[in-house]
């Protein structure tokens, strides 16, 4: 196979199986939904803390798991005076010896931010919510993986992301209006969701580039070997990280449309 495509096989086989997991979890939303936000979400932090100090392998663990417990506490107490937890990551992260502290607190933060925001706006926003935020993430990357080989051109960050082109940065937003006038044509969103999509798309796209560096800075190609032909958690979710955390900021200031009923 041409060596452009010599992940296609392990990394299409995969996904496969993340969708299947994926969407049954995000049709049935629940205890489910929030047992698979939970499990990424520490399995991520687990990633990261091995990256940033790859001598301490059981204060990785440890790290994952007071991610995992930290967001299941959150969950429960369901308290908006208990999302202070989500910070006990990076404040280990700080307290322990590691490469680049304050990224390791910044970037897992993130991840639990993420791991939170998922399961409130399945709870809150309803399944077509969490469906349009993948269904822009996942057409984004499709739109970059496949134009960026084909196409090629100018790299869009190479001292970063050596693979990343312009074609497929800009082929990633295009895909991702498409995506939210999909949503539009099919009655279950304003306009406004049109404008949103490139901006989630960039925001994964960044979210992207983000780990790309930090793995850069540790000298490593992948965040784990845990997903044959995509790498680690981090490497696959990394971009839903910068659109879920981008949102969570827009909400802040902005009312997000509603998508769905």
């Amino acid at each position: 196979m041409n060596g452009r495509w010599a992940d296609l096989q392990a990394r299409s086989l995969s996904a496969v199986g993340m969708i299947a997991a994926g969407g049954a979890a995000i049709w049935w939303g629940g205890v489910w939904f929030s047992a698979l936000s939970v499990l990424v979400t520490g399995l991520m932090v687990w990633e990261l803390a091995r990256m940033t100090a790859p001598a301490r392998v059981a204060e990785a663990r440890v790290s994952g798991l007071l991610a995992a417990g930290a967001l299941v506490f959150v969950l429960y107490t369901h308290s908006p005076y208990m999302l202070a937890a989500l910070l006990l990551p990076s404040v280990l992260g700080l307290l322990t010896p590691r490469r680049d502290r304050i990224i390791f607190a910044l970037y897992a933060l993130a991840v639990m931010l993420t791991g939170y925001g998922l399961v409130a706006f399945r709870d809150a926003r309803g399944l077509e919510m969490i469906l349009w935020i993948v269904a822009v993430v996942v057409a984004s990357d499709i739109a970059g993986y496949f134009v960026g080989r084909i196409v090629g051109g100018p790299k869009f960050w190479p001292r970063v992301s050596p693979k990343k082109t312009w074609s497929g940065t800009v082929a990633g937003w295009f895909l991702a209006v498409v995506v939210g006038w999909a949503f539009v044509a099919m009655g279950q969103a304003g306009g406004a969701l049109i404008a949103l999509s490139p901006l989630v798309a960039f925001a994964g796209q960044m979210g992207d580039i983000a780990e790309s560096a930090i793995k850069r800075r540790c000298g490593i190609k992948d965040s784990s070997n845990l997903i044959p032909g995509h790498g680690g958690v981090l490497d696959r979710f990394d971009a839903l990280l910068g659109a879920v955390v981008v949102l969570l900021a827009v909400g802040l200031f902005l009312p997000l449309p509603q998508v769905g009923g």
